[in-house]
């Protein structure tokens, strides 16, 4: 094979290569400048560090412009596609928008006209058009020369946009035109990661939204006050999910569980789990029984998550709760007097593991006291021991004859639910018996 063939060769095997000028109308062998190679390489591992620090698409495009100007050029632009990643149908044909910008304002402003003297096709469009990365010298007023570059933004084999670099002055060197196309192509790939995750998050969170309605509604002799509250900071919605079950004799199956992980798996497991509990909680059962058989029937499905489950059968006519725990931290009891205090709910082993093992704790409340139900996210704090968290939680002293949404609310006022690292769910109920409540019900267990 001749030395024509070989690089037709090498350009099919490598198809994101384009013909790069002299200037003479010859074309350059890249490849035989070591030193620029390893220029270029370099850059590119500068490029690396620097671009989608983030999963934040208006972060990587605004690190990809910062980055460039800094190394290759005056002024840089990004152009995206409208629609794309966001969710919504995009218009047809698709339009760029600007996203992120850096360098000198003047340059940016720099016109292109075409062969004919006319204002052409910006050359982002062009270069998306005809699927590689085009050249052009524009002008600015006052007659300053602008040298330009455009190169598609693909990954995967989908345009996200156009990357625009521009110098004034002196045109770009063969190697700079070369590092230029390669740091777009590993912007292309971050930026695609960045709008995957978006759409992944915005449709957990939608799916999280539709699931985690409004518990059920408790009989009226208990008042009930709910809150979920999603993590700002956290990268994926978590499986945090509550439920009110009505059983006989007016009592009340509460529920509160949290699915380990997070994402859209997380979200589809908690939807499960409910599901599940309405299920098992038909059979009247007391609730070490009832996270038993909850167990039993999530170990079963493999790809089901585990998940912590605290329960709570509350029996306004008797003025008791019966709780169990599977693996949950446990309730608080705040007092009239604005007084809290962790009730201590033996502890057993995660939903989903199979092992069982419940037991069941009974207390007696009075239509005075709240009991106040959470998942982790509430108390949980980076670097800092659980014991260390409850005790924060159970030292609290809230205002006295506060009502139950006045009580869940001063909670997670206090312990800055709104900026909590992880998703919260909490509830706070109260008794409150009324005439003819008094002698009917059935046994204790």
């Amino acid at each position: 094979m001749g030395a024509g063939g070989a690089s037709r060769s090498r350009r099919a095997a490598a198809p994101w290569r384009w013909p790069v000028s002299n200037g003479d109308g010859s074309e350059s062998d890249l490849d035989a400048d070591p030193a620029g190679v390893l220029a270029r390489l370099h850059t590119v591992e500068e490029a690396a560090e620097a671009i989608g620090t983030t999963l934040d698409e208006q972060t990587t495009c605004t690190e990809l412009t910062r980055f460039l100007c800094r190394h290759l050029c005056d002024a840089a632009a990004v152009d995206l596609l409208s629609g794309d990643g966001t969710g919504q149908r995009p218009p047809s044909p698709p339009e760029l928008h600007r996203v992120a910008t850096a360098g000198l304002v003047q340059v940016l402003g720099a016109r292109f006209p075409d062969e004919d003297g006319e204002s052409g096709g910006p050359p982002a469009r062009r270069a998306l058009d005809e699927g590689h990365p085009v050249a052009a010298s524009g002008a600015l007023p006052g007659g300053l020369t602008v040298q330009a570059l455009a190169v598609p933004l693909t990954a995967q084999g989908r345009h996200q946009g156009a990357l625009l670099v521009l110098r004034a002055g002196g045109a770009f060197t063969a190697h700079e035109t070369a590092t230029v196309h390669s740091v777009a192509r590993f912007a292309a790939a971050r930026l695609a990661h960045a709008r995957h995750h978006a759409t992944v998050q915005r449709t957990a969170t939608e799916l999280q939204r539709a699931l985690l309605t409004a518990p059920g509604r408790p009989h009226p002799n208990l008042e009930l006050a709910t809150r979920y509250l999603p993590s700002g900071t956290s990268a994926l919605v978590g499986g945090d999910w509550l439920e009110a079950v009505r059983l006989h004799y007016g009592r009340t199956l509460l529920a509160i569980g949290d699915v380990m992980g997070h994402g859209l798996d997380a979200a589809v497991d908690m939807n499960a789990y409910r599901s599940h509990l309405g299920s098992v909680a038909s059979a009247d059962l007391p609730p070490h029984r009832v996270l038993r058989r909850l167990d039993s029937a999530v170990a079963e499905e493999e790809s089901r998550r585990p998940a912590t489950c605290l329960l709570a059968r509350l029996d306004p006519a008797r003025r008791s709760a019966a709780f169990a725990s599977a693996g949950h931290l446990p309730p608080v009891v705040v007092g009239h007097s604005g007084s809290t205090d962790l009730l201590h709910v033996p502890v057993g082993p995660p939903l989903g593991t199979g092992v069982g093992g419940y037991e069941l704790l009974t207390r007696r409340f009075t239509p005075a006291e709240t009991l106040v139900m959470f998942t982790d996210g509430l108390v949980e704090r980076r670097g800092e021991d659980i014991d260390v968290s409850l005790s924060r939680l159970a030292g609290m002293r809230l205002p006295a004859g506060a009502g139950v949404a006045q009580v869940l609310d001063e909670v997670l006022l206090r312990l800055d639910g709104l900026h909590a690292e992880d998703d919260v769910a909490a509830l706070a109920v109260r008794m409150r018996p009324h005439a003819g409540m008094g002698a009917t019900g059935p046994a204790p267990e």
